[in-house]
């Protein structure tokens, strides 16, 4: 669990920053999202697969369009 505690003269924006930060560098919310709903082993390897087509695609692009130049 990501605490922080408040420091002599910060303000609450700061601490809120620094929580944020914190949370977010810990995965917290990520793995919650994740494990909101259950997925199958199926269900997962069919995911994976689509976001490795979409990389490779993005990849293929990036590069396409870098050889234009």
């Amino acid at each position: 669990m990501a605490t922080v505690k408040i420091r002599p003269n910060e303000s609450q924006d700061q601490l809120l920053k620094r929580f944020r930060k914190k949370v977010t560098k810990s995965g917290i919310l990520s793995t919650v999202r994740r494990k909101r709903w259950f997925v199958s082993k199926s269900e997962l390897r069919r995911i994976q697969r689509k976001k490795a087509i979409r990389r490779l695609r993005r990849r293929q692009r990036k590069m396409a369009s870098r050889g234009d130049n």
